[in-house]
């Protein structure tokens, strides 16, 4: 039987009080409930405190470049599509560098399963602004406050006609626990934004702040009605809702790529093809 401390990895290095040691707990025990051992999933990060994430799990992993998650995600998919790949980014290293490859992923509908922990700004470099930090938020990076508009990565989940969009809330683990389990058992590309409060360089989005405005999506949201779902993505502000805003069933890349039908190229006898022909037709 797999339990949460199956997961150990290292002793994580976060701040005291951040918001990703909640996501931490949280997945570990979302994993154990759907009974996926360590060895049966790799998990992709790049650069900055949320991408540290898969040091403090056990499982196997890739740390790489900055913004550059998904491209090798998509690789480990189409090398092994028997393997459950999760991706795990920040909202800076995903919406920022990454915001082309998540963009891409999305309209192939490669089935990643994709966790952005979103503090709304760049904690590993000090307080810059990120996509998502809102307008006229000030920091010791930023004293003139931020002049460009927030970008909303569910209102861009549905444009793009993400297969799974959902935003759920460290400071609500219970409810995000289900988000992590639904993101994992669904087939095709999910994205799951998790509201993070930076204890140290973001002091407007607090545990505080996001507590007297987050509510859960209730069952009079049909996250298969992409017109509500729009309408709920764009809500923010006053209320902000939790929960899958969106979710359509669509054909995901791997089963539509020929050479992978008969088994993942992990189990395809490697045969160099002779080139030499090819290279005889320039001289």
């Amino acid at each position: 039987m797999v339990t949460a401390k199956d997961y150990e990895g290292q002793v994580p290095t976060w701040c005291p009080g951040c918001g990703n040691f909640s996501i931490l707990t949280t997945f570990r025990e979302a994993m154990a409930e759907l009974e996926i051992e360590p060895h049966q999933f790799t998990m992709v990060s790049g650069i900055g405190q949320a991408s540290k994430f898969p040091h403090y799990i056990r499982c196997n992993t890739f740390n790489g470049l900055h913004g550059r998650t998904l491209p090798v995600a998509t690789g480990l998919r189409l090398a092994n599509h028997e393997m459950l790949v999760i991706a795990v980014a920040g909202d800076g290293d995903c919406y920022g560098e990454g915001g082309n490859h998540l963009a891409h992923t999305m309209r192939r509908n490669v089935n990643v399963k994709l966790f952005v922990h979103d503090n709304q700004i760049y904690g590993l470099t000090k307080g810059q602004a990120s996509p998502t930090t809102g307008e006229g938020t000030k920091t010791k990076n930023m004293p003139a406050g931020v002049i460009s508009e927030q970008l909303n990565p569910m209102a861009l989940a549905v444009a793009l006609d993400c297969s799974f969009a959902a935003r759920g809330f460290a400071g609500d683990g219970e409810h995000l626990k289900g988000l992590i389990k639904e993101a994992v058992k669904h087939k095709g590309f999910t994205l799951v934004d998790i509201l993070q409060p930076c204890v140290t360089f973001n002091k407007v989005n607090t545990y505080e702040w996001y507590s007297k405005r987050v509510y859960r999506l209730g069952p009079e949201h049909d996250p298969a009605d992409r017109s509500a779902a729009f309408t709920k993505a764009l809500e923010w502000g006053e209320r902000i809702p939790l929960g899958v805003i969106y979710r359509r069933q669509r054909p995901i890349y791997e089963e539509q790529v020929p050479v992978l039908a008969k088994a993942p190229l992990v189990r395809l006898p490697a045969k160099a093809p002779d080139i030499g022909p090819a290279i005889r037709e320039f001289f």
